[in-house]
């Protein structure tokens, strides 16, 4: 097979796939309407379940309402039948996948999920179906052709109830009104996580180790703060313990390139006033984002009363995973 045959056959594949998926549209309606209501309304849980490469795409569709504010899971049909059928209650939703819409192994429980008057949505390519009859509503993922030449291999079809599971998933997540702090809650050991859900006070340097001096402090007492606290900065602060402004490694440099005498300066001198601060209970990406925009590494975190309470630097934050 040449290098061209391969790209040709990919094209095809992805057209096929695109062009299945696209047909989708039509058949957002009513019965699909149905089925997220169903599902929203769910007082237990949302059982996925499918055979083969349908239980494959059931597992993912399991998984992203799950986290994405639905609580799923996915139990396998054969395993069902032999004891794990246990886990379903009838407060619970079936969602069943099949292309043919008569696997044998699904088909066997829909007597069970009648018995317990557990509410039953299928995906099938079939409308006229043993499970689509069954159903209290049926959600139609048929395609014409299987992206696989030989029309056998499940390729279109496990897209499009891959594309179908998506759009109930994305349908429920803003009707609840799921938030990206709720994504990352349950996403705590990802990335993402750590971006929407460390905040700032999580990170910060405070108390003992917070660097703050007077407004009457000279240069070279400024820097030895600066050096036993490690941060590259200190805080200055008025008798009432509000901000005045900032000192750090950047501004030493432009003092020193204006020859100031450290024996003699004051900090109030040589200071950045109008200094870019952080609060506590801002998310630590939003503190990076300023750092970013502002091209600076280091904030101090100041509370209601425009008190310095801590420090952030940005090492604290690549530390941490933000960055």
């Amino acid at each position: 097979m040449s290098t061209t045959s391969y790209k040709e056959s990919a094209i095809r594949t992805i057209t096929l796939e695109r062009d299945a998926v696209s047909l989708l549209l039509e058949r957002i309606g009513q019965d699909f309407e149905k089925a997220c209501d169903l599902l929203f309304n769910c007082k237990g849980r949302i059982v996925v379940t499918g055979m083969g490469k349908s239980g494959h795409i059931g597992t993912k569709i399991a998984a992203t309402l799950a986290s994405t504010g639905s609580p799923a899971m996915f139990v396998h049909p054969a395993e069902a039948s032999h004891g794990d059928l246990g886990m379903i209650t009838p407060d619970d939703v079936v969602v069943a996948l099949s292309n043919s819409g008569n696997t044998a192994e699904v088909v066997t429980l829909l007597p069970l999920f009648k018995r317990m008057n557990a509410p039953l949505i299928s995906m099938t390519g079939n409308p006229n179906s043993t499970l689509a009859k069954a159903a209290d509503v049926n959600l139609n993922v048929s395609v014409a052709n299987e992206a696989c030449p030989l029309d056998l291999a499940p390729t279109s079809s496990t897209t499009v109830s891959l594309v179908m599971g998506d759009a109930l998933a994305i349908a429920l997540l803003e009707a609840r009104g799921f938030s990206a702090e709720d994504f990352a809650f349950s996403h705590p050991g990802g990335t993402l996580g750590r971006r929407l859900l460390l905040k700032v006070e999580d990170l910060m340097h405070s108390g003992d180790r917070l660097p703050t001096v007077a407004p009457t402090t000279l240069l070279s007492d400024a820097l030895i703060e600066m050096t036993g606290k490690g941060l590259g900065m200190t805080t200055i602060v008025d008798q009432d313990n509000r901000l005045m402004g900032i000192f750090t490694d950047g501004d030493l440099r432009r003092t020193l390139d204006h020859n100031h005498d450290i024996h003699t300066t004051v900090i109030t001198e040589v200071m950045t006033a109008d200094c870019v601060t952080a609060t506590a209970e801002m998310l630590a990406a939003e503190a990076l984002a300023i750092m970013d925009a502002k091209k600076i590494s280091v904030l101090a975190v100041i509370n209601a009363d425009r008190k310095p309470i801590g420090a952030i630097h940005l090492h604290d934050l690549l530390k941490a995973g933000v960055a």
